[in-house]
């Protein structure tokens, strides 16, 4: 395919730039709603190549589009959003290398330089390539995926999602897992909701030795985080993957003395929305129930995350398969179920979307940590990858709303 072809050769010939891009996004880090530095060099980048951004949609993000010119009747009704996330996160960067961030205690451990150097690529090229496509590509830069609400579900009261609405929307995550020059597929349940959970157990504290003159929280706090696990094996239903885990527990006394308090934090994850509300109350209900059964109280928290992610069946088989025109059968992969969550979920809850994978591991130059650790990198070949790909998917799905 001639467009194909034409898109393979754009995404050679910017590659160095956008490693480029990336290495200066991955030197100067921004945390989650902090990424002003970034915004401005994303919207000079833009303005660079002729593309006039919009700036300050929920703060720091951007929202761009290109135009294509080819001419079709009705080609004004065919929209795409390209969505790349740009914060990074409060972790020190463990690596030696010549992009190293120069930030003390903030990475890139996630790869959003990644995906936002990948979309500025999408954007040289599209902008190039403007006479091949109808339609119209909008270009999203998001901030604060990492941090609650999520930059995603302010961007969509900001009014990313209107002026021109999209009929589908596209995002890729780096993937540490998956051998560069590989990507992975998933229809339907693929990520999992998030919701943070904070207990307060309160009792009477005093001496060790005097149980019977006490209300031991400890003692409670113990009780509630072994039943609360019921609520997963008894309440869930089986076809419902959940997760609930407790990371923190505190319980600030000595060997002798039993405090008057218990903090206890943790997480609830699943991939059902009615379940997940369902849920939550289960938890409440119990952890209550059994503070005041034992003559304590219990103060339960729950902050709301991101909901779960779903790709569009269709619009995911769809887009498969045009990663297999690009990139071979061979190179396509399935993905399981992650029980991790991503603020993509929000667009993916309004707008048919999908979420896939872009293979970024190299063994044999040992690049093969995980996300969010101190020395997690990618292969920088992926970018390539990265860029030319997304590009060929736009222009793929605006021609596939045509029939």
């Amino acid at each position: 395919m001639a467009l194909q072809e034409s898109i393979k050769s754009l995404a050679r010939h910017y590659a160095a730039d956008i490693v480029q891009t990336r290495r200066h996004l991955h030197a100067h880090p921004e945390l989650s709603f902090q990424e002003r530095n970034t915004a401005r060099f994303v919207a000079d980048q833009l303005r660079a190549i002729g593309i006039q951004p919009q700036e300050g949609v929920a703060d720091t993000g951007l929202v761009a589009l290109i135009e294509g010119r080819k001419g079709t009747e009705s080609a004004g009704n065919r929209v795409i959003a390209l969505r790349a996330d740009m914060d990074a996160l409060p972790i020190h960067e463990a690596n030696n290398v010549p992009y190293k961030s120069t930030v003390e205690g903030v990475m890139h451990a996630c790869g959003h330089d990644a995906h936002t150097a990948s979309l500025l690529g999408v954007a040289r090229i599209l902008n190039v390539l403007r006479d091949e496509f109808d339609g119209t590509v909008k270009l999203v830069f998001q901030p604060g995926e990492e941090k609650a609400p999520g930059g995603a579900s302010l961007m969509i009261k900001e009014g990313v999602l209107e002026n021109p609405t999209p009929v589908s929307m596209i995002g890729q995550h780096v993937a540490p897992n998956i051998p560069v020059g590989k990507i992975g597929f998933r229809e339907g349940m693929y990520m999992a909701s998030t919701d943070e959970l904070y207990l307060t157990v309160r009792g009477k504290g005093g001496h060790a030795a005097m149980p019977d003159s006490l209300v031991d929280p400890v003692l409670i706090a113990s009780h509630i985080i072994v039943a609360l696990q019921q609520i997963i094996s008894r309440n869930r239903p089986p076809a419902s993957p959940s997760v609930l885990s407790f990371g923190r527990f505190i319980a600030d006394g000595v060997t002798n003395v039993i405090p008057n308090e218990v903090t206890i934090q943790g997480t609830f994850r699943c991939m059902n929305e009615e379940w997940r509300a369902e849920g939550k109350k289960r938890m409440v209900k119990l952890a209550e129930g059994i503070a005041e059964a034992m003559g304590g109280s219990c103060e339960f928290t729950i902050v709301n995350g991101y909901p779960y992610l779903k790709n569009h069946p269709e619009l995911t088989r769809r887009v498969r398969a045009q990663a297999v025109e690009y990139m071979g059968q061979e190179n396509v992969v399935d993905l399981d179920l992650w029980m991790a969550g991503e603020d993509f979920a929000f667009y993916s809850q309004v707008v048919d979307s999908c979420f896939y994978r872009l293979g970024t591991r190299n063994e044999e130059r040992g690049i093969i940590s995980g996300v969010h650790t101190p020395t997690f990198d990618i292969d920088e070949a992926s970018l390539e990858t990265g860029a030319g790909l997304m590009s060929w998917l736009a222009v793929r799905e605006l021609a596939a709303m045509t029939s």
